[in-house]
């Protein structure tokens, strides 16, 4: 009985909704994170009768047809990227980026990656650097006896330096842009690479036309919202139960069917 398939699909779409919804739930307070959700289409359809064929020989057409759907998959997992709420947290090195761009994050593998978590820090030689001790890009370098750290809305990074009253410049931070953001490749530790889909990296100062600006002292917050996720993930598992019971269902027509005596 082809209600036992398209139900099954149903059930497997479903399950890829909730394990969305469960990760983006376990990242509300992952910095710079951006929500996803689950896209489905329908399946091939079986057409028993054709729209538009003849009817009769008189000419007559058939008005819709008769078509039996083959049930669901998953089309893609898209990425919402909507602004998440910027938060204080009084560290210097500290940003989130106001409107469009990704900061650039040198890898060990000499590749450049992307992120939206601002949340620096310095490594032992004084170079900014990501929580996971991964440079920033391009290269800044703070000096061992800088007693503040400016970092202004255009990338500008400016030091004071014990002793003396007039900051100096030390960097400029740059954004990337992308036309696709939503073709990034997720690595993980708040980190996406470019991809064919994404198209290539835009990079200009923050400020720019396209760009956004950055806010020092704080940092992006996640834009996931927790009522929506809920109320997401309640209509997802009454989804998965009512294709559960189509299958019961199915399987008590077919029982009946196998029960019928001559």
């Amino acid at each position: 009985m082809q209600a036992l398939r398209t139900a099954t699909t149903g059930m497997a779409a479903q399950q890829l909704n909730v394990e969305v919804i469960s990760n983006n739930i376990a990242n509300m307070n992952t910095i710079g994170f951006k929500r996803q959700r689950a896209e489905f289409q329908d399946l091939l359809y079986q057409t028993i009768e054709r729209a538009g064929s003849q009817s009769s020989s008189d000419g007559n057409v058939v008005p819709t047809g008769v078509q039996i759907g083959g049930g669901v998959k998953a089309g893609s997992v898209y990425r919402i990227t909507e602004q998440g709420t910027p938060t204080a947290t009084n560290n210097q090195l500290d940003v989130a980026i106001q409107g469009k761009g990704y900061l650039q994050i040198l890898l060990p593998s000499g590749e450049t990656a992307y992120t939206r978590a601002g949340n620096f820090s310095t490594n032992d030689q004084g170079q900014v650097v990501t929580e996971d001790g991964y440079q920033v890009q391009p290269g800044i370098t703070i000096p061992e006896n800088a007693t503040a750290i400016t970092i202004g809305k255009t990338g500008l990074v400016q030091v004071t330096l014990d002793g003396q009253t007039d900051p100096q410049t030390v960097g400029q931070i740059e954004l990337a842009n992308f036309m696709n953001e939503g073709g990034l490749e997720a690595i993980g530790d708040n980190l996406f690479l470019e991809t064919g889909a994404s198209g290539a990296a835009n990079v200009a100062a923050p400020g720019s036309t396209g760009f956004g600006t950055l806010l020092q002292n704080y940092t992006e917050a996640s834009n996931v919202d927790a009522v929506s996720e809920i109320t997401s993930l309640i209509v997802a598992q009454r989804a998965y139960e009512m294709n559960s019971k189509v299958i019961t269902t199915a399987d008590q027509m077919l029982q009946a069917t196998s029960n019928l005596r001559s």
